[in-house]
């Protein structure tokens, strides 16, 4: 599956959620969607991620906005996360990789000194009729998710 960029439309998406349902996108055109993707549930940086924006969650209701975090986990594990840190919004479980594939976040890493494949911290805004409108990549996890909102709102 070839990568998007921006400007470009999103192909169908369909994808396992924390709630137990397939999430597509076709089913939330006209809300931007906010897509953050994260290497790990638990970990120190993807929590602070992840709570960054729970925290914010009602000011990106407020401007139309749904939020979905995804990571390689299991469904299990984000049930688990997400209630241990009282997320308030849905989170994707990409073990196939397909979403991950599409917008091109698996990078090489090196862990403890051994070269790894993982998720690259990466956030996608799409647009009310399924455009990437901008994307981050390489971020870090403190204070992000606020300039995510403040682009949300000027998008």
């Amino acid at each position: 599956m070839a990568s998007i960029t921006v400007g470009k439309k999103i192909p169908a998406i369909n994808a396992l959620t924390t709630e137990g349902r397939i999430w597509r996108l076709k089913e939330s055109l006209g809300h931007k969607i906010v897509l953050f993707f994260y290497p790990r549930d638990m970990t120190p940086g993807c929590t602070i991620e992840a709570q960054q924006f729970r925290d914010l969650h009602k000011s990106f209701i407020r401007a139309n906005t749904l939020i979905l975090g995804v990571s390689r986990d299991s469904c299990a594990s984000h049930i688990k996360f997400s209630f241990k840190e009282s997320l308030k919004y849905e989170l994707i479980s990409d073990t196939d990789e397909k979403l991950c594939d599409l917008f091109d976040v698996i990078r090489e890493k090196n862990m403890y000194g051994k070269k790894v494949f993982g998720i690259e911290r990466s956030t996608f805004l799409i647009d009310k009729k399924g455009y990437l409108a901008q994307e981050w990549r390489k971020i870090k996890a403190e204070g992000h998710a606020e300039t995510v909102l403040a682009a949300t709102k000027a998008l």
